[in-house]
């Protein structure tokens, strides 16, 4: 059991918690040229400014159909309360979070630590997954704001976590809790993550390469076999491939009826799994002669809960 205080911040994307977050929320998204360039540096953003004056309608129509907002920062917030308490007995850790293009930010979140007097530091990126568009920008974002606040912190980042055997088995009990809904029938499982632009992998981003790390782990739990897809495109560049719309009308051609989706590389509810999956893709498969039926999000599951806690403590331990 360590004595010495320790600070652990999540690394989160954030979301638009009500409609008027919407817009200054997609321009934040935007002005970020670590995942996306827009022109000349300097043209970033007054670009970002002009996308999200545009997206802005569009987009709030889609967080109505969800409540109004995302409930992403909540989770996020409630999974660092559980996390905390669950290292209680292991010794003084203090859990906040950072979200990448909302509040609580990372200047906030250091903040929160360094005024307890808290210097040594572990952050864990809430991206099972690693990606330049999503751990590495985070992570750049949480070393800008170090410089930022002028102290001397000791940091330790926790990357990826595509097998960690609690996440895994988090996945694979509700995997099989959802294929029970079919019964007797089997279903295709169908894994949905989100897209990148091809150009990253390219690039050597290990995102697809740890996705189908962490499948293959839940296949030797679950036996049952599933596809890779990939949700959230948007742009005209090219993006990986199958898409999910694709990946469903495939599967009604070749004559399938039940799919059950897993959201692969969302740990957390968001717009992608509440409107997307739970709306969007369950219409299409229902217009297309199909039943599709969708394995909860890891939200604060206690065993997934666990992983997060077994990731922080061999993290600290080095």
């Amino acid at each position: 059991m360590t004595t010495e205080q320790t600070g652990i911040i999540l690394l989160n994307m954030g979301g638009p918690e009500k409609l008027e977050d919407v817009r200054p929320f997609l321009y934040n998204l935007f002005s970020d040229r670590e995942i996306i360039r827009l022109g000349p540096f300097f043209m970033q953003k007054p670009l970002a400014w002009l996308i999200s004056k545009r997206r802005a309608p569009k987009s709030m129509k889609t967080y109505e159909k969800i409540g109004g907002g995302s409930p992403l920062t909540a989770i996020t917030l409630d999974q660092g309360r559980a996390l905390e308490e669950a290292l209680r007995k292991h010794g003084e850790y203090t859990v906040v979070s950072a979200m990448r293009y909302w509040h609580p930010d990372s200047d906030t979140a250091l903040k929160k630590l360094t005024d307890r007097g808290i210097t040594k530091i572990i952050a864990l990126a809430l991206y099972p997954h690693y990606s330049c568009a999503t751990t590495g920008s985070s992570v750049m974002e949480l070393k800008r704001a170090i410089k930022r606040s002028g102290k001397p912190l000791d940091l330790t980042v926790i990357e990826s976590w595509p097998t960690q055997p609690d996440y895994i088995k988090t996945l694979a009990h509700n995997i099989q809790k959802a294929a029970a809904l079919f019964a007797p029938d089997q279903p295709q499982v169908v894994y949905s993550a989100h897209s990148l632009p091809v150009s990253f992998i390219e690039e050597g981003d290990p995102y697809v390469d740890h996705i189908k790390d962490s499948i293959k782990s839940i296949e030797e739990l679950t036996n049952l076999p599933g596809k890779l897809c990939f949700q959230s495109r948007s742009g005209p560049v090219e993006w990986l491939s199958p898409s999910t719309p694709d990946m469903l009308d495939s599967l009604a051609k070749e004559g399938c009826k039940n799919i059950l989706m897993v959201p692969i590389s969302f740990i957390s509810d968001h717009v992608e799994t509440l409107y997307e999956i739970n709306m969007l893709y369950r219409d299409q498969a229902r217009e297309l002669g199909m039943r599709l039926e969708a394995s909860d999000s890891l939200n604060c599951n206690p065993t997934f809960i666990q992983g997060l806690k077994k990731l922080i403590l061999a993290s600290d331990e080095q």
